[in-house]
């Protein structure tokens, strides 16, 4: 699961979410290598002539474009939510790869959390309700990790 507890009191809790990366740092390195040492076979029959210089921009262009678009989902994906739960407190930070932080807090016997099956953006949408807001949480995991957390939240939330 991309999210995990920490637990620093008995009714204090800190939950950190991040996106599920299938495709680690390492493993796009050699995907990009592999690319490239796949593309060059065919120039291998035209080395020494002109032809080359015609195809290899080509080749150093797909290459180039493939590892770009790998460091942009990259960028994107650099996204982290922590939900702190203490005694009184509920607490969300979420951390966007571009801009400011965004916050909520409420009073944690208010709060409220709240799965919507259908009519979210995705499917099993959660969120959390308090102080006159509502805030999305974990829209970026998958159906079946949003019903798990919001499974947990709810355990955890009601001490």
């Amino acid at each position: 699961m991309p999210y995990d507890w920490t637990e620093k009191a008995e009714h204090a809790h800190t939950l950190r979410l991040w996106p599920h990366n299938s495709l680690p740092p390492r493993g796009a390195a050699a995907w990009v290598l592999m690319i490239f040492g796949f593309a060059t076979i065919p120039l291998i029959a035209v080395l020494g002539s002109v032809l080359l210089w015609g195809l290899l921009p080509f080749v150093l262009l797909a290459v180039g474009g493939m590892w770009l678009a790998i460091e942009m989902n990259y960028r994107q994906r650099r996204i982290l939510e922590v939900l702190t739960l203490s005694d009184t407190q509920a607490h969300l930070v979420r951390h966007n790869p571009k801009g400011a932080p965004q916050e909520w807090s409420c009073n944690r016997y208010w709060a409220q959390i709240e799965m919507h099956p259908d009519g979210g953006p995705v499917p099993n949408y959660v969120t959390l309700k308090g102080s006159g807001r509502e805030v999305e949480i974990g829209a970026f995991l998958s159906e079946d990790e949003r019903v798990a957390l919001y499974d947990e939240l709810s355990v955890k939330l009601r001490p």
